[in-house]
Parts: structure tokens; C-alpha cells; sequence
């Protein structure tokens, strides 16, 4: 038998490490061997803990858990109090356009095998057999742009960074998520660590870079734990090495390093502050070297690029925004959670389709865009 449990910090904090032992526990007394897979999480918050148990039909779900819910799951799967169907039926599931969070909630998050299973690694290994000008030429016909609120063009940064001169050079991924009601890069890095390891691999492959940084906020522990072992794992598997290699660096919670400047200072070893540009980080960065810095969910969207074609890619969204978006939903909406989706879809789609409306069910009287900072 074999049970999904999320390690997501959400579900975490809603219980599911006393479920998974329970889980064990309750098989245990039974005579019934069970597997506990620790994956991430679906998006779906209102329904945490979500226990997935894998049937000959597929994957169902029962949430929101509690310890007295356990029992019921060696039993008749179709008459559990909490049983929801087969998860990737579920409304929330079939309407999204899954491509950077595809694979969370899906696999293992440390299971390098279980990424491969599931596409991992064809990106980097096109971009292995590729010139440096064709992998930022296929990012910039992407139309990928910064996904940490700037929106500036993916490949235009990369092309600084390859084309300026020196002889090292730096990919440094923020990931200091600081901005209330922002999950999706936490999400990203529990739930799929793997992809980020390859979309930063990619990058330095694009831009002439050895050494790459991924800067996480102090307060996102299982993330830190999830990221350090997922390198390890890369790193024994020969994915990272003398080519390209990464390390996960912890900040001190400033809110100000969010800001890419202060980052870098804050990453050097020095006082988090603004620094003054010119120069910028693509032609002094990190350590005075160039470097690019680009946000979690930037580099997490490289590999599907590399792999199916930044035709493929573009292909979503509206205008000059391509691609997908990890929407975060949260506040009082009955379904809070993360949502990925084509770029496109009006405020009214995102509250009352997605989110369901309120949660008190009164109406909608105003929508922070952006999170309490805009």
C-alpha cells in the first residue's frame, strides 16, 4: 500500500508528520505494509493535510485529515468521510495548465528517479548539446520574463551576463520570498527541488557560469532542509560537478534582501542594503563578477522551455505576458491555495471561479492585488 503524505510547511503545520507516523502505526497493527511517500503539495490548502492512496485506477485523495481518519483508510476507500475522488479529476486540478509545478505534489521531491520518470532532465540535456547564444535565444523567443514582480525580459539578462566579460561568473537564484500571502517559490522548492537545481544548471550552461547561490529566507526550514539535500543528491549523481555547481545559502530575515542588491551584499557576507546602480549585477554582481539573479519560479520555468520548445511555451498566455503564473490565493475565499495557469484570465475568473468566492459568503467588496504590499 502506498500513501502519499505532503511535507509541504502547510500541511506540516496542519499535522502531517503525526499523520504520516499514523498512517504507519495503523498499517503496523494491521499486518498491512505500507509505504509513506512524503511529496509536496497540490495547491490545494483548504484541503490539508491531503493523503493520496495510490488504487489500480489511480491516485485518491482524502482531506482535510485528522488522526481519527486514518482507521477508515484499510478499509472500503469509497465510503471514507473524507474521500474526494481521484485527485487529478478534481475541478481544481483539471482546469489548471500545470508546466513549472507539474511535477509537485506529483513525485517524491528527493527522489531523483522519480524526477527522471517524470521528464526531469531532458531540458538540460538538449541545452547540454547546444551553444551558449541558442539557449538564451530559445528563453528570449519565449517570452519568459521575470516572474518575481519586474517582469523583465529572462533573456535579456541572460544575454548580459553571457556576453560580459570575465573569466567567473554567477547564477543566484532569490528565493527570499518575503511578501505576505506568497507561497509559491516555498511551494516550488519543497515540492520540486530538482527543477530548480536544472533550470539554474541551464542557466549557467546559457551565461558561461560555474557556481550558482540559491538565497533562501531563514524562515522557510523545510524548504532549506528540502534544497540542501536535493544538491547533495544532484551533486552525488554527477548532474552538478566542475561545470556547474550550487549551494544553498540562508539569509537573516531582512525583508530588504529581497531586493536583488541587498541580496548580493547580503550573500558576500556584508550588511543588507541597497547598493546604487550602475553598475548592475549582470555586469557586477556577486563578488564584482557578472551575474544573474532571477527569482525561483524564472528558473523552475527553464526546463519545460528547453524541453518542449519556446514555441510550446509561448503559446500560453496573453500579450506580452507568456507562459504560465502560479496564482496565490489567499484571504477569505473558500479554496486558498496555488493555482497555475495561462496568463489571461480576469480578477472576477481568479476570485470567484478559482478561489470560490468568499469564505463567509457574503460579497466580494475589494481584492488586494499583489499581496498587502501591491
Amino acid at each position: 500500500m502506498r500513501v502519499y503524505v505532503p511535507l509541504d510547511s502547510a500541511a506540516v503545520a496542519l499535522g502531517a508528520d503525526k499523520l504520516a507516523s499514523a498512517i504507519v502505526s495503523e498499517g503496523a497493527a494491521r499486518g498491512v505494509a505500507v509505504e509513506v511517500v512524503r511529496n509536496g503539495s497540490r495547491g490545494m490548502v483548504w484541503l490539508e493535510p491531503l493523503v493520496e492512496v495510490v488504487t489500480d485506477k489511480g491516485r485518491v485523495g482524502f482531506g482535510p485529515m485528522t488522526l481519527a481518519d486514518v482507521p477508515a483508510l484499510f478499509g472500503d476507500l469509497s465510503a471514507h468521510p473524507k474521500a474526494l475522488g481521484l485527485v487529478e479529476e478534481l475541478p481544481w486540478m483539471k482546469g489548471q495548465t500545470r508546466l513549472t509545478f507539474a511535477r509537485v505534489g506529483v513525485i517524491d521531491p528527493l527522489s531523483l528517479e522519480d524526477y527522471i520518470a517524470h521528464g526531469g532532465l531532458i531540458g538540460l540535456e538538449r541545452a547540454a548539446r547546444m551553444a551558449k547564444a541558442e539557449i538564451v535565444t530559445e528563453v528570449t523567443e519565449s517570452g519568459l520574463r521575470g516572474r518575481g514582480g519586474a517582469g523583465f525580459p529572462t533573456g535579456i539578462k541572460w544575454k548580459t551576463v553571457s556576453e560580459a566579460p570575465g573569466a567567473q561568473k554567477y547564477i543566484v537564484c532569490n528565493a527570499d520570498e518575503g511578501d505576505s500571502a506568497t507561497f509559491a517559490d516555498r511551494m516550488l522548492m519543497e515540492g520540486d527541488p530538482f527543477t530548480l537545481i536544472e533550470g539554474m544548471a541551464i542557466a549557467g550552461l546559457a551565461c558561461g557560469a560555474t557556481k550558482g547561490y540559491v538565497y533562501i529566507r531563514s524562515e522557510y526550514p523545510v524548504a532549506i532542509r528540502v534544497m540542501e539535500a536535493a544538491v547533495k543528491i544532484a551533486r552525488d549523481a554527477k548532474v552538478l560537478g566542475p561545470a556547474f555547481d550550487m549551494e544553498v545559502r540562508v539569509g537573516a530575515g531582512a525583508y530588504v534582501c529581497g531586493e536583488e542588491t541587498s541580496l548580493l551584499n547580503s550573500l558576500e557576507g556584508k550588511r543588507g542594503v541597497v547598493r546604487a546602480k550602475p553598475p548592475l549585477p549582470a555586469l557586477q554582481g556577486f563578488m564584482g563578477r557578472p551575474t544573474v539573479v532571477n527569482n525561483v519560479i524564472s528558473l523552475a520555468s527553464v526546463p519545460v522551455i528547453m524541453a518542449r520548445g519556446a514555441a510550446f511555451y509561448k503559446d500560453f498566455g496573453l500579450g506580452r505576458s507568456r507562459g504560465t503564473i502560479p496564482l496565490q490565493i489567499a484571504g477569505n475565499v473558500k479554496h486558498g491555495g496555488l493555482y497555475e495557469v495561462a496568463f489571461g484570465l480576469t480578477l472576477g475568473q481568479i476570485v470567484n471561479q478559482i478561489g470560490g468566492g468568499t469564505a463567509s459568503g457574503r460579497p466580494v467588496k475589494a481584492v488586494q492585488v499583489g499581496g498587502p504590499l501591491g
